[in-house]
């Protein structure tokens, strides 16, 4: 959310900004709203002053016994009484509209940010690794997991509806494989501390990352007013809600495995088949918390640390830094990386890294002192997937499989799997 007074300043910027998104100028509109509710204010100052100044008066005349004159200043100071009531409740609803519109717009971009409409106009950063060949035609990841027995999505499907799956034996230990080294990756070496947040969260965490209200249809709700988490940032940011932190104590990093929870509203007829798009999938979260003057570094070590899990499961990846339109409401700049999926033979993202500046601060009212001062700024917050894990599994079984129908299972996960080299296909009758 943005400051109405920086808007103020800053009114070129801004409108520069939403331009570079495909957004219209809207600082008229909202500096509108703010100059009426200004007005207000000060309207409601001088009310409040004259009743005070009334009041005092009141004193007087009955000091003086002037009863007539006592009276008539009894009628006006309780004439204001309600004047300033009424006021007092006109205030909190231009202060609603005001922050109701502020709480619609994105974050701008960076200077740095390729201006675009869409995806075909994200920028090539690098790429890593080299495209496999196979010396048979590579299956997609649902036939792989279909075909050893262990992916069922008919099953979920009685149970619960398109997108969503079963993963059994191999393929489930798996996922906890892969959620294990990664969390080991990012606490162990990384330097991020590992939490286990809710699941469920209130109006004002999803508020607070900018899920709310915007985006509320692309969320699942319960009847008694709770949201699931569509990623651990919600829950990871919010950790540093309302607080005022030392900036001795920054930058903070969490990282978390959770599900996940998408209602995938907009993606009718996408990835129908397959973990690539699901409604309940799971995820490695990265969540970085510091000053302003650490952000673009950290967005950079945060990509970097991403980068290294994929690098050390053997998967080919390009990183991709997203345009203007396409990138998230709240980001002011987006790494995403895409991994190569033989079956596909395609890139598909697995991780997206944002920074987003003070955007979230402003609505979770986090706080940092700056050393040796008593000034107080806003925090700056940055997320990320390190990584995906359905994805991982997906891109794990597309690039090691067999043409026997087994998949080999990359070395940095053999340990975790009990020392098995592959998953063996399901025998034939």
């Amino acid at each position: 959310m943005f400051d109405i007074k920086w808007i103020r300043d800053h009114q070129d910027d801004f409108d520069q900004g939403l331009k570079r998104r495909g957004l219209a100028a809207l600082s008229g509109d909202l500096l509108k709203i703010d100059e009426a509710r200004r007005a207000h204010l000060t309207s409601l100052q001088e009310l409040q002053q004259r009743r005070n100044a009334a009041s005092k008066e009141i004193g007087k005349a009955k000091a003086a016994k002037d009863e007539e004159t006592a009276q008539k200043l009894m009628a006006e100071v309780a004439d204001i009484k309600a004047k300033v009531q009424q006021g007092e409740e006109q205030e909190r609803l231009l202060n609603q509209q005001l922050e109701t519109a502020l709480a619609e717009i994105p974050n701008v971009p960076l200077t740095d940010v390729p201006k675009g409409a869409d995806e075909s106009d994200n920028k090539l950063v690098r790429t890593v690794g080299e495209v496999p060949t196979f010396d048979f035609e590579p299956k997609q990841h649902f036939d792989i997991g279909e075909g050893l027995g262990l992916m069922d999505f008919e099953t979920a499907g009685k149970i619960s509806g398109a997108r969503f799956v079963i993963l059994k034996g191999a393929l489930s230990r798996l996922e906890r494989a892969i959620a294990s080294f990664m969390l080991d990756q990012h606490t162990r070496e990384f330097g991020y501390t590992e939490v286990t947040p809710p699941l469920l969260v209130r109006d004002h965490a999803a508020y607070g990352t900018g899920n709310l209200p915007k985006f509320a249809e692309d969320l699942f709700r319960t009847d008694n007013d709770f949201w699931l988490i569509p990623t651990a940032e919600v829950p990871l940011t919010n950790m540093v809600r309302d607080q005022i932190l030392e900036a001795g104590a920054l930058p903070k990093r969490f990282t978390a495995w959770t599900p996940c929870f998408r209602s995938e509203a907009g993606a009718a007829g996408k990835d129908t088949r397959g973990m690539i798009r699901q409604h309940q999938f799971s995820k490695v979260e990265l969540v970085s918390i510091t000053t302003p003057e650490q952000s673009l570094e950290e967005h950079e070590r945060m990509t970097a640390c991403a980068e290294k899990i994929l690098e050390r499961l053997g998967l080919v990846f390009r990183t991709m830094l997203l345009c203007t339109g396409d990138m998230g409401f709240a980001s002011q700049k987006t790494y995403d990386l895409e991994v190569w999926l033989p079956g596909q033979n395609a890139y598909r993202e697995i991780s997206s890294c944002s920074v987003c500046g003070d955007f979230q601060a402003r609505r979770m009212g986090a706080r940092f002192r700056a050393a040796d001062s008593k000034d107080v700024r806003y925090v700056h917050t940055l997320n990320g997937s390190g990584v995906a894990v359905g994805r991982t599994m997906v891109a794990i079984l597309e690039n090691y499989q067999q043409a026997d129908g087994s998949v080999a299972i990359p070395d940095a996960l053999q340990a975790y799997m009990g020392g098995e080299t592959r998953i063996p296909a399901e025998p034939t009758a």
